[in-house]
């Protein structure tokens, strides 16, 4: 079976892959996330993805997986918050609204390179500021795209539903993930 690099510091993507029962070895490098603003918001997850893909060389007998995640509400993406007030403001801005969670995910083989999107669309009641405050203080969502975790306190306590996929809000849709594997001859 051929190795499987991931190419990301996030632990929820490594939680996931060993939840798929895969083994994987880390591949860490600080990669510009930047993208052409010409681009449309629903290819920007699946652009960066393939641009941090196409940071790390491949061996002949692994592949390099990648991902980024998005979250995109009014057709703005909301990125990771730089401060408390960051955070706060875009969990404002979700507040009692619907919200599109987008993952792309890079796949590259020296043989091949595939690339795809899974978009979740996500439904926050309304949140009151003394909650906001709660969670970014305990939860301190600095490293999340949208300022929160699904996984985490406003996820139990301020999600109503979602349509899609729940491990794609996470950070990796799984199962999208595993069709794809197979195609590179993963198999459990």
């Amino acid at each position: 079976m051929q190795k499987i690099y991931l190419a990301s510091k996030s632990p929820r993507r490594q939680e996931l892959l060993k939840l798929m029962g895969l083994e994987y070895t880390l591949y860490i490098k600080e990669i510009d996330e930047s993208y052409p603003e010409s681009l449309k918001v629903s290819e920007v997850a699946e652009y960066i993805s393939k641009k941090k893909a196409n940071a790390f060389p491949v061996s002949k007998e692994g592949i390099i997986l990648t991902a980024d995640t998005i979250v995109v509400v009014d057709n703005e993406i909301l990125g990771k918050p730089i401060d408390f007030d960051d955070a706060f403001a875009m969990i404002k801005r979700l507040s009692g609204r619907k919200h599109e969670v987008i993952t792309g995910v890079t796949i590259v083989s020296k043989e091949k390179q595939i690339s795809f999107s899974d978009v979740t669309e996500v439904y926050f009641r309304e949140i009151s500021d003394a909650e906001i405050t709660y969670y970014i203080e305990n939860y301190k969502p600095f490293d999340k795209a949208g300022a929160y975790g699904i996984q985490e306190w406003i996820g139990v306590a301020a999600i109503t539903k979602i349509k899609g996929s729940y491990t794609n809000v996470v950070g990796l849709p799984t199962e999208k993930l595993y069709r794809e594997l197979k195609q590179f001859g993963f198999s459990l």
